[in-house]
């Protein structure tokens, strides 16, 4: 069973989307801060870090494991060992709050705020739910590999609810 629960997506305005997932994943906080603030952890699991001032205010730039274009910003909250955030451009503002269960396992308080139209909630939850994945495989061995087949599968089952709806 994947330590990854499936995402939630909901609307905060006409323009404005929060995505937020909560995976529980068998590291110490300790252990998993790395992967989320430097920028050999942030390219195992998320992307390539071109510029990356670990602290608050500091500039980040941001490469997509998928190709896409870079995005920059500003780190915008920074607690040593319980929260990072990056605001990035066209990527919004995405935060990440630990919380330790017992010695061996964190859970991730994730939420991704994004602003402006094109933010489809099926394929941002799917993105979100496979960089979630691929940060597990990093963080339990070798690590993983973003693939558009896996993207498109995430993003077939998170468009379901979407389109009942409709």
């Amino acid at each position: 069973m994947s330590p990854v629960s499936h995402g939630t997506s909901e609307s905060r305005g006409e323009d404005r989307r929060l995505i937020r997932f909560e995976p529980h994943l068998p590291c110490s906080y300790e252990g998993l801060w790395p992967a989320l603030t430097t920028a050999d952890g942030l390219r195992r699991w998320l992307g390539e870090a071109e510029v990356l001032e670990r602290h608050l205010d500091g500039a980040v730039t941001l490469r997509p494991l998928d190709g896409g274009p870079a995005a920059s910003g500003r780190i915008t909250a920074w607690d040593v060992e319980r929260v990072v955030e990056y605001t990035l451009g066209g990527l919004g503002r995405i935060r990440f709050h630990l919380e330790p269960v017992g010695t061996d396992s964190t859970v991730i308080r994730f939420l991704n705020e994004r602003e402006g139209p094109g933010a489809d909630p099926p394929g941002v939850l799917a993105d979100w739910h496979q960089h979630f994945e691929l940060l597990e495989s990093a963080l339990t061995g070798p690590g993983g590999t973003w693939t558009e087949g896996r993207r498109a599968e995430l993003r077939e089952s998170y468009a379901r609810p979407f389109t009942r709806r409709a």
